[in-house]
């Protein structure tokens, strides 16, 4: 199911968008040759609910990890991975705020040298 056609997701109403991750966990669960049932028994939920998934039904966000822990397919959540990004403001306010040259020593030195 690795098809990029629908690449355009935001043209998608969100039916159709439910639709193709039940698409996606039912082309994995047969790509494992796993029935509804096992499948259901290894993620801890019921066989109606993982039907309801496949159909592109309502299930909630926690069915869902379930569901791809047990296909394996955990790597989706890539997607979510939030990177910090310092905006061009803030890193001009740190390069500002870098020293830009040494300073001697403060109160000078009594020492004499005889050099």
């Amino acid at each position: 199911m690795t098809d990029k056609s629908l690449s355009n997701w935001v043209a998608l109403s969100d039916k159709m968008l439910v639709g193709q991750i039940g698409a996606f966990v039912r082309h994995h669960r047969l790509e494992q040759n796993k029935t509804q049932n096992t499948l259901a028994h290894e993620a801890g939920i019921s066989r109606s609910t993982l039907s309801l998934l496949e159909r592109g039904e309502t299930v909630t966000l926690a069915t869902l990890i379930q569901v791809l822990r047990v296909l394996d397919q955990l790597q989706v959540m890539d997607a979510f991975v939030v990177e910090q990004r310092i905006s061009p403001l803030m890193m001009a306010k740190i390069q500002k705020e870098k020293r830009q040259r040494a300073r001697g020593k403060q109160g000078g030195d009594t020492t004499k040298h005889d050099w």
